[in-house]
């Protein structure tokens, strides 16, 4: 496990992505591959794989792989719009994802993410979102 993906998963415990059991691969800046084993609770009631827990994974590989390659003085990043696009499911086994950074800007980034079943190899997903780049407030201006 990378210095990056240790990180990722000490900063989750708590948090939705720990409590899905979501695990961190690699990670470098730009790129992120996560996993979990499907669960009982990872799936929908009419027994196939719940589409947030798709988004979950796409979503906090895409935030972390944002954190993890932030612009030189930004403090953090905010996720603005997201699209999931479901082209298939799982029901056993893991899911895996991808992620990488398609564009890099000092305002905003651009990420892809696929996932699919290990099992089968077959995509579940394909996942996009646009992060804004987020900076500390500018100090006040001194008063005269």
């Amino acid at each position: 496990m990378s210095e990056f993906a240790a990180r990722f998963t000490s900063r989750q415990e708590g948090y939705l992505p720990g409590l899905l059991g979501l695990e961190w691969v690699d990670a470098k800046p730009g790129w992120v591959h996560g996993r979990f084993d499907v669960l009982q609770h990872h799936l929908a009631p009419n027994g196939y794989l719940h589409a947030a827990t798709v988004v979950a994974l796409a979503d906090s590989a895409c935030g972390f792989g944002c954190l993890g390659s932030l612009p030189d003085g930004a403090t953090s990043f905010t996720t603005i719009e997201l699209k999931a696009n479901f082209v298939g499911t799982a029901r056993e086994g893991g899911v895996r994802c991808e992620a990488r950074m398609v564009h890099g800007g000092r305002t905003t980034q651009l990420w892809d993410a696929e996932v699919k079943s290990e099992t089968t190899g077959k995509t579940v997903a394909l996942f996009r979102c646009t992060q804004m780049i987020l900076y500390p407030p500018p100090a006040p201006a001194a008063r005269p």
